[in-house]
C-alpha cells in the first residue's frame, strides 16, 4: 500500500460494520451483525509502498444460517464498502440473531401455509369432488383466521414470543393430521385450525421482525422473511411428485413437518421477547384521537388486503387445478412449472425490501399490485410458452407487492399492533374466501379459468388506487415517530 492506503487502512470502518480502535492496527466491533469481531494490521513500513498484512477475526449472530453467511461475509469485508445484498441500515448483534431466527420459523410457516394449495386436486381426485367443492373446502378453511385473531390478541397481552412458540407447535401437529383424511370434509376441518395457526405465526413474525430491525431496514427485514416463507413454500412443491405414485401419495405431503420439530424448539428456545413490547407492556392503553387514528388506519389497509387477496388467493389456489384439468400437468410438472416460474420471483422480492426502504413503500407496492394481477390473468388464458412466460412475469413484477407488507406492524402501537394486524388479515381473508368462492362458481359457469381471473383482477387495480392516494409514506421512519403514544426507543 502507498501511503494514502495504509491511512484508509488505519481508520475505523463504517460501512458494513461499525468499528472502534482498541490499541495500534487493531480494531474491534462497535456495530454490526457479529458476535465477536476484530480487525488487525500488521504493517512493515517502506519509503514509499508498505506491506501490510490484514486479518479479520469474527462470528456472525446469525444463527442457523451462518455458513452461508459467513462465506458471503469474508468476500465482501476487505472491500470496505456496503454490498448489493446488505441491509440499508446496518443490523446489530440482536436485530442478526432476532431475523435469523425469524426465519427458520418462516420456513416452516411457508411450507405449512401451501400444503393444501398443492394438495387440494389431489385431495378431490381421491375423494371424487368437483372444483366447486374445492372453492368451498378452500375457503372453509379461511374461516380458520379466527383462530390467528385470537392468538393475535393474547400476543398483545401476553409477549409475541410465548404466542408464537404454541402457535407453530399446534401448526406443525395438526397439519401432519391431515394426512388421515378420510374426506375433503376433514381434510378442511383440520385444515382449518393448522391454517389459523399458521396464519397467526406469519403475522406475529411480521410483528416481531418490525419492533426488532431499525427504522431503515423494516422493509428490508420483511423481503428476508418473505425469502425465507417462499423457500418454504417451494419445499411443498419440492415433496408434490409424491402425489403421483398413488391416489393417496398426497399424504406424504402433510407428514413431512413433523420432521422440523426439534428445529422448531430450539429456534424459538432463543428468541428473546420484543424491546418494544417489553418497553410498553404497563404503559396505558390509547383514547381519544390517537385511537380513533389507529381505526383509520385499520380501515384503510383491511379495504387494501381485501380487495388484493379477492384475486391473489384463487390466483394461486387454483393453478394447479388449471394446470392439471386444462392443460394435462401431472404432479411432477405441476412442481417444474412452478418452481421454474416461481422461483425468479425471490428477484422482486429482494428489490421491493430495498426499494422500499430507500424509495419509499407506495410506488413499489402498486406496481406490483396492477401489473402482476394483469400478467398472472393472461397466463390463465394462454398456452404453452406464453402461459410460462406470462406467469413469469407476473410473479416476478407482483412480489413487488411485498413493500405493502411492512405498512401493518408499522401503523400501530404496540399495545395494539397484533390484534390490528389480525383484524387486517381477517378481512384479507374474507376477500380470499370471496374470491375462492366467485372464482370456483365462475369457472363452473365458463368452464374456464381465464374469464374468472379476468373479471376480478378489478380487485388489485382498485388496491392499487387505494395505496397510491390514501396509504401514508412511512420509510425510514421509527415506529415511535408513526406511533407517537409508545415508549420511545433507540431506534438505529
Amino acid at each position: 500500500m502507498d501511503d494514502a492506503g495504509l491511512a484508509e487502512l488505519r481508520t475505523a470502518r463504517d460501512d458494513l460494520v461499525g468499528e472502534r480502535p482498541d490499541g495500534p492496527d487493531r480494531f474491534v466491533l462497535d456495530h454490526g451483525p457479529f458476535e465477536h469481531y476484530q480487525r488487525t494490521l500488521t504493517v512493515t513500513e517502506g519509503t514509499q509502498d508498505h506491506q501490510v498484512t490484514e486479518t479479520y477475526q469474527f462470528r456472525l449472530s446469525v444463527p442457523v444460517w451462518r455458513p452461508l453467511f459467513t462465506l458471503i461475509m469474508r468476500r465482501a469485508l476487505p472491500r470496505r464498502r456496503n454490498p448489493w445484498w446488505s441491509p440499508p441500515s446496518r443490523l446489530d448483534a440482536r436485530a442478526a440473531r432476532v431475523l435469523s431466527l425469524l426465519a427458520v420459523l418462516q420456513v416452516i410457516d411457508g411450507y405449512l401455509g401451501t400444503v393444501i394449495s398443492q394438495t387440494i386436486t389431489f385431495a378431490a381426485d381421491e375423494f371424487n369432488r368437483t372444483s366447486t367443492a374445492q372453492g368451498v373446502t378452500l375457503a372453509v378453511v379461511r374461516i380458520g383466521v379466527l383462530v390467528a385473531l385470537g392468538v393475535m390478541v393474547l400476543a398483545d397481552r401476553h409477549g409475541r414470543r410465548r404466542l408464537l412458540r404454541w402457535a407453530i407447535l399446534g401448526a406443525v401437529l395438526l397439519t401432519g393430521l391431515g394426512a388421515l383424511s378420510p374426506g375433503l370434509w376433514f381434510l378442511g376441518g383440520s385444515q382449518l385450525f393448522a391454517r389459523g395457526l399458521t396464519t397467526g405465526m406469519g403475522i406475529l413474525i411480521g410483528v416481531m421482525a418490525a419492533e426488532e430491525l431499525p427504522r431503515g431496514s423494516r422493509a428490508y427485514g420483511v423481503s428476508m422473511l418473505s425469502l425465507a416463507a417462499a423457500l418454504g413454500a417451494g419445499m411443498a412443491v419440492w415433496v408434490l411428485p409424491v402425489a403421483d405414485l398413488s391416489p393417496q401419495g398426497w399424504r406424504v405431503v402433510y407428514l413431512v413437518p413433523l420432521l422440523s420439530l426439534p428445529l422448531v424448539l430450539a429456534a424459538c428456545r432463543r428468541l428473546p421477547e420484543t424491546r418494544r413490547f417489553t418497553a410498553n407492556k404497563q404503559t396505558p392503553d390509547l383514547h381519544g384521537a390517537p385511537l380513533r387514528t389507529e381505526y383509520q388506519r385499520l380501515a384503510l389497509l383491511a379495504t387494501g388486503a381485501f380487495l388484493f387477496l379477492l384475486f391473489a388467493s384463487p390466483a394461486s389456489q387454483f393453478q394447479n387445478d388449471f394446470l392439471r384439468e386444462q392443460r394435462g400437468f401431472n404432479a411432477t410438472g405441476i412442481s417444474i412449472y412452478t418452481l421454474l416460474t416461481s422461483t425468479p420471483a425471490a428477484i422482486g422480492i429482494f428489490l421491493a425490501g430495498k426499494w422500499a426502504d430507500t424509495r419509499g413503500r407506495r410506488h413499489v407496492g402498486a406496481l406490483g399490485l396492477a401489473g402482476g394481477s394483469v400478467f398472472i390473468t393472461l397466463s390463465y388464458f394462454f398456452a404453452g410458452p406464453l402461459m410460462w412466460a406470462s406467469h413469469l412475469g407476473g410473479v416476478v413484477i407482483g412480489s413487488l407487492t411485498v413493500a405493502l407488507g411492512v405498512y401493518g406492524p408499522e401503523l400501530f402501537s404496540t399495545h395494539h399492533r397484533a390484534k390490528a394486524n389480525g383484524t387486517i388479515v381477517t378481512i384479507g381473508v374474507l376477500g380470499s374466501a370471496a374470491g375462492l368462492l366467485l372464482v370456483g362458481w365462475l369457472h363452473d359457469y365458463f368452464d374456464a379459468y381465464g374469464p374468472a381471473f379476468a373479471i376480478v383482477t378489478l380487485g388489485p387495480f382498485l388496491a392499487a388506487w387505494l395505496v397510491i392516494s390514501r396509504y401514508p409514506e412511512t420509510a425510514r421512519k421509527a415506529l415511535e415517530e408513526l406511533n407517537p403514544d409508545d415508549v420511545e426507543l433507540d431506534d438505529v
